[in-house]
C-alpha cells in the first residue's frame, strides 16, 4: 500500500508571524517607491541593523570575498565593531552612492566605470 505524504498547505506556510498582522491577506495595493527627486537632503545613511523586505543577490569572486571577511575581522579586532557582512556592504554601498550624489562626474565610482 502506497503511503502518503502530508504536506503543509498554503495557509501554513504563509501564516502572519507577527502578533499584529492581519489573519487574511489583504489584497496588495500599488508599491509605493520614492524618486531620486523626493530623497531627504543630507548625508545618505544605511539602513543598519532592521528588517530588510527587499533582496538583491550579488556574485562577488572567492578574493572579493576574502576581502570582505577581512574588513570584518578588522573591524571586530581593531575597532571592536561586530558587524556582519550585510551590514558592512550597506556600509560601503551609502559611502560610495553618498560620494555619487556629492561630486557626480568626479567620484571615484565613475571614474572606475569610465576606465574599465
Amino acid at each position: 500500500m502506497a503511503r502518503r505524504v502530508s504536506m503543509p498547505a498554503a495557509d501554513d506556510l504563509f501564516r502572519p508571524t507577527s502578533p499584529n498582522a492581519p489573519t487574511t491577506p489583504a489584497e496588495p495595493g500599488p508599491r509605493r517607491v520614492r524618486a531620486v527627486e523626493e530623497a531627504e537632503p543630507g548625508p545618505r545613511r544605511p539602513s543598519g541593523r532592521v528588517r530588510h523586505d527587499e533582496k538583491m543577490t550579488v556574485y562577488v569572486t572567492a578574493d572579493e570575498l576574502l576581502d570582505i571577511e577581512h574588513a570584518r575581522l578588522t573591524l571586530r579586532r581593531a575597532h571592536g565593531l561586530a558587524v556582519d557582512r550585510g551590514r558592512l556592504v550597506r556600509e560601503a554601498l551609502a559611502l560610495v552612492l553618498a560620494d555619487l550624489e556629492a561630486q557626480g562626474v568626479d567620484s571615484p565610482l565613475v571614474q572606475r566605470l569610465l576606465d574599465e
